[in-house]
């Protein structure tokens, strides 16, 4: 089941959010509570309660220089299984986070390179496992940079935190099994989103050039609408306006009033769309991180290929 909301909740988090707290502001989560701005990073750059994560794609990126007191993760090795097809273990990220200096009352401030496109999947999964305050730098590493903020080579060491990952949240990930086939089936069940580019969901490519995770058939899940994740940032990385988000998907149906699953390649793209989704609009949404290059290999489900393109074909 996806998350309730109801008329109790509700008025907890209203009168949680009129409470002076050590963070800088309180649920219900929206831009101001989920997005952290530079200024105000540069403030608590050095608050023990806020803890900086640096999870970016560019080898070497971080060693050359990075945000003070920020750690480094990494994701394809420090996220995931990396022998399984699956993400993190909870002991795991137990051991990660509690490395990292994390508490459970820590703020989480990730940010990376690419429009934050990694640092929205560390996010989900801090989300994943429970982490209660969790937020996106906005605009990333590539607007820090730009705004002439400081960098350091230092690498910071903290004593080991107290974190405790929860039971993995099934609320906020979509399977292939229960989720994913049923939605395909049935769009009442959920509305899917399919963040990739026109010529991946049209099945012109199978995947943009240079990527090694491959599937065997082109196209997209039926019923998906195509909203490149790309839109949801301004040219300078930054997220959008919420007016402006929600007019996005709006424009294609998506309101939040039914359940949503987001998917890419490897669910990695489609995470910054659940995070806008799912912590800056407040909806219900699951990340499928099998996404297409599960859903492309598997036997018999349902694809719709509009450009008709043939795996192996010459």
């Amino acid at each position: 089941m996806f998350k309730k909301k109801t008329v109790v909740g509700a008025l907890v988090l209203a009168l949680l959010a009129s409470v002076t707290t050590t963070q800088a502001s309180a649920a219900p989560k929206n831009q101001s509570r989920s997005v952290a701005q530079a200024d105000w990073l540069e403030k608590n750059i050095d608050n023990p309660k806020v803890r900086i994560i640096e999870v970016s794609t560019e080898p070497g990126i971080y060693e050359r220089g990075h945000i003070k007191n920020s750690v480094k993760f990494a994701w394809h090795t420090d996220l995931v299984d990396v022998v399984n097809r699956d993400v993190i273990s909870r002991a795991a990220f137990t051991k990660l986070a509690q490395k990292a200096g994390i508490d459970a009352d820590t703020t989480v401030v990730l940010y990376g390179d690419k429009n934050n496109w990694f640092a929205a999947w560390g996010a989900w999964i801090f989300n994943l496992y429970g982490q209660k305050d969790v937020r996106i730098l906005d605009g990333g590493r590539v607007k820090w940079e730009k705004d002439g903020r400081a960098l350091t080579t230092s690498v910071p060491s903290f004593k080991s935190g107290s974190f405790v990952a929860t039971q993995l949240d099934k609320s906020l990930r979509a399977t292939l099994i229960r989720d994913v086939l049923p939605a395909a089936k049935n769009p009442k069940l959920a509305q899917l989103i399919d963040i990739r580019s026109a010529d991946e969901y049209n099945g012109k490519v199978f995947a943009p050039a240079g990527f090694q995770e491959l599937a065997v058939r082109a196209g997209h899940i039926p019923g998906a609408v195509n909203i490149p994740w790309g839109l949801n940032v301004n040219a300078d990385g930054t997220f959008k306006p919420v007016a402006d988000l929600k007019k996005l998907y709006a424009d294609k149906g998506i309101t939040g009033d039914s359940n949503i699953i987001t998917y890419c390649r490897i669910g990695e793209r489609s995470s910054l769309t659940w995070f806008v989704l799912s912590e800056i609009l407040g909806y219900n949404v699951k990340n499928y991180d099998g996404s297409w290059t599960e859903y492309g290999n598997s036997v018999g489900v349902p694809i719709v290929n509009n450009a008709g393109t043939v795996w192996g074909a010459s």
